[in-house]
C-alpha cells in the first residue's frame, strides 16, 4: 500500500511539471488564501502581544479606578455618567487606610476642558501630550514609569507646588533631539516647568505613530495651574496575590463614601488588567471570525478551479484511465491518483504561501510599520492542512468521475 502511495505522488509531480503554468495558476487562489489567512494570525499575534503589553504594563497587580467608564476622551459619557460626583484625593487616601489588601494607591488628576495640551521647548513643540498631575508614588505603583534619566519628583515638591516636569521618552528626543533634557526650562499652556526626569518608553508599542508623549508633573502644581480641573482617576496596587481582594475592598470603602445605596451599581469604574484583556480577547475575536471568512473566500475560489482543472486533466487522459484498468488497476487506485494530484496542487500552494508569508510579506510589514507581526508554529501546520483539505475536498469529484469511467469506453476515447 505504501509504494502504491509513492506511485500516486510521483505520478502527481510528474503531471504537475508537465504543466507548470497551469498548476500555479489553478493554485493561485490557494496561495492568496492561505497567505491572507497567516497575514490575518500574524497581524493579530503582534497585535495582540503589543496590547497585553501595555495593558499589564500599568501593574498586571493594580486596578484602574475611574468615575467614567473608558474616561472622557474614548467614549462619549452617558447621562448618568456625567452626573456622577467626581472621584478625590481623599478617596484615595481612605483606600489607603481602609483596605489591607492595598499596598498603594497612585491618584492623578486631568483635564479636558482646554483640549490638547503641547509642551514646547524654543522652537520645538509635542502636541497632544498625555499631560496630568500625580503624586510622588506614581513610579512605585506604575509598572511602566522607569526612568530613563533624572529623577521623580519628590512629595515635598508637590505640597510646595514646584514647577518641575518629567516628559516621556518621545516627548523629550522630540524636544531635545542630542541635547541633555535634564534642568531645561519647557512651557505647557504657557506655564514654565523645569525637566527632572526622563521617562523610559513602555513596552508593546503598537507601531511608528504610538509614541510616548506623557508629562508628568506633581498634583497639587497642577491643581494650582488648573484650578477648575476635577476629574481625579486613581491606580490601587495591591499586596502580591490580593488583588482580587484590594478590588473589593476598594469598591465597599468607595460605594460607602459615595453613598451609593446597595440595590444600586456602581457609580465608578474598577478594571484590571486581566478584565482588560479578556475585553480585548472579546473584540479581537470578532475581529479575526471576519478576516477568516475573507481569507476562506480565496480558498474558495482556489478550490473551485482545483475542481476545475481536475475535472479537465480527467477528459486529457480517459484513454490513461482506460489502460490502467485494463491490465488491473481498481477503482480505489484511480480514486487515490486523481485525489493525490489535487492534495500535491493544493499542498505545493499551501507550501507557497507559507514561504511568501514568512520570507516576503511578514519581514515586508516590520520594516514599514515597525508592527510587530508573528506567525506561531501551529499557524504554519494550520495553513498546511487547510491547503491539503482544500484539495482534498475539491478533489472528490473528479476523482470519482474518473474511477467511475468504463474501461471499454475509455479505450475507444479519442
Amino acid at each position: 500500500m505504501k509504494q502504491d502511495y509513492k506511485e500516486n505522488l510521483i505520478l502527481a509531480l510528474d503531471a504537475m511539471r508537465e504543466h507548470k503554468l497551469r498548476s500555479f495558476l489553478t493554485v493561485l487562489g490557494v496561495i492568496i488564501g492561505v497567505s491572507v489567512l497567516m497575514l490575518v494570525v500574524a497581524l493579530l499575534q503582534g497585535f495582540n502581544q503589543s496590547v497585553v503589553e501595555r495593558i499589564t504594563g500599568f501593574g498586571a497587580d493594580s486596578a484602574y479606578v475611574a468615575r467614567l467608564n473608558n474616561g472622557p476622551s474614548l467614549a462619549r459619557p452617558t447621562k448618568e455618567q456625567r452626573q456622577r460626583k467626581p472621584l478625590t484625593v481623599e478617596d484615595a487616601q481612605a483606600i489607603q487606610q481602609m483596605c489591607p489588601s492595598v499596598k498603594a494607591v497612585a491618584p492623578f488628576i486631568v483635564e479636558w476642558e482646554t483640549g490638547a495640551h503641547n509642551v514646547i521647548y524654543q522652537t520645538n513643540e509635542v502636541d497632544g501630550v498625555d499631560f496630568r498631575g500625580t503624586f510622588a508614588n506614581y513610579p512605585e505603583v506604575y509598572a511602566n514609569a522607569a526612568l530613563k534619566e533624572g529623577r521623580y519628583f519628590t512629595e515635598t515638591e508637590n505640597l510646595h507646588r514646584e514647577k518641575v516636569i518629567v516628559l516621556g521618552e518621545d516627548t523629550a528626543k522630540a524636544l531635545f533631539a542630542n541635547i541633555p533634557a535634564i534642568d531645561r526650562e519647557v512651557k505647557v499652556d504657557g506655564s514654565s516647568y523645569r525637566v527632572i526626569g526622563v521617562l523610559e518608553k513602555p513596552q508593546g508599542a503598537f507601531g511608528t505613530d504610538d509614541e510616548d508623549r506623557r508629562a508628568l508633573i506633581p498634583f497639587y502644581t497642577f491643581h494650582k495651574s488648573y484650578p477648575a480641573a476635577y476629574e481625579v482617576s486613581m491606580r490601587v496596587q495591591g499586596l502580591p496575590g490580593k488583588l482580587d481582594e484590594a478590588v473589593d475592598e476598594t469598591r465597599e470603602v468607595l460605594r460607602r463614601r459615595r453613598n451609593v445605596p446597595y440595590d444600586k451599581p456602581d457609580d465608578f469604574i474598577i478594571s484590571t488588567a486581566q478584565e482588560q484583556v479578556e475585553q480585548f480577547h472579546e473584540i479581537i475575536g470578532m475581529v479575526a471570525l471576519a478576516m477568516v471568512v475573507l481569507g476562506s473566500i480565496g480558498l474558495l475560489i482556489g478550490g473551485v478551479g482545483v475542481m476545475n482543472i481536475m475535472l479537465v486533466s480527467v477528459t486529457e487522459r480517459t484513454r490513461e484511465i482506460g489502460v490502467r484498468k485494463a491490465i488491473g488497476a481498481r477503482r480505489s487506485d484511480i480514486t487515490w491518483q486523481f485525489l493525490f494530484e489535487a492534495i500535491t496542487l493544493t499542498g505545493t500552494g499551501g507550501v507557497l504561501a507559507i514561504v511568501i508569508t514568512e520570507g516576503l510579506l511578514i519581514p515586508l510589514i516590520r520594516w514599514a510599520t515597525d508592527m510587530k507581526a508573528l506567525v506561531p508554529l501551529w499557524a504554519v501546520l494550520v495553513a498546511l492542512g487547510v491547503s491539503i483539505s482544500v484539495g482534498l475536498i475539491f478533489g472528490v469529484w473528479p476523482a470519482a468521475r474518473a474511477s467511475r469511467l468504463d474501461p471499454v469506453d475509455a479505450l475507444r476515447y479519442e
